[in-house]
């Protein structure tokens, strides 16, 4: 490896550093200022059914109950998203756009009305679906060695989809894995035509 390609690594980890940095500051941030508030923002999340409920689809993902579900939302947002972004950078955001209305959507759809639904693990199944079914999609080498360590590392997460747990918002698991899995069948085929 050359001392140009080494840099040209640098660069682009520290491009990845910046992102999700600055994405999870931004969850750590709005957590502190609402903490703060008694949980006053968590009125911005997903209200089903209602019209003023559709603006939680982009601020959701960055509303969290208490510090402790944003923590549990950390690692794997920065781990998976990492994983996502280790090809090409702007495959994070398509994903992550993705998801985010997808998730969003289903939630507003089939949500309980008069329910709130925050948090970024809408977004993180969604992460997790993309890279399960990005190997299936791509059928490379790489993309399938991906999607065994993810499915090994992750694949407990699946478990989540259900509605198993009261105050969790399964649908918000299940439609962002149903977007992570759009995303990656869009993505693959964008990647065939070019």
């Amino acid at each position: 490896m050359s001392s140009e390609d080494g840099s040209a690594i640098a660069r682009e980890l520290k491009t990845h550093v910046t992102i999700l940095g600055s994405i999870i500051a931004v969850m750590w941030l709005v957590e502190i200022v609402d903490t703060s508030l008694r949980g006053a923002l968590n009125i911005y999340g997903i209200i089903p059914h209602e019209e003023i409920g559709l603006r939680g689809i982009l601020f959701a993902p960055f509303l969290h109950g208490d510090f402790v579900h944003l923590a549990a939302n950390t690692i794997p947002f920065l781990t998976l998203g990492w994983l996502i972004m280790l090809r090409e950078t702007s495959d994070f955001f398509v994903v992550s756009a993705i998801t985010m209305l997808v998730s969003g959507a289903g939630v507003w759809l089939t949500g309980e009305p008069g329910s709130i639904h925050i948090g970024a693990s809408g977004v993180i199944f969604g992460y997790l679906g993309f890279l399960l079914f990005r190997g299936y999609f791509e059928r490379s080498t790489v993309s399938l060695f991906v999607s065994l360590f993810v499915g090994f590392a992750y694949g407990s997460m699946i478990w989540g989809i259900l509605p198993t747990l009261p105050g969790v918002s399964w649908q918000g698991h299940l439609f962002g894995f149903i977007g992570g899995a759009i995303a990656a069948r869009f993505l693959a085929q964008q990647k065939h035509r070019g």
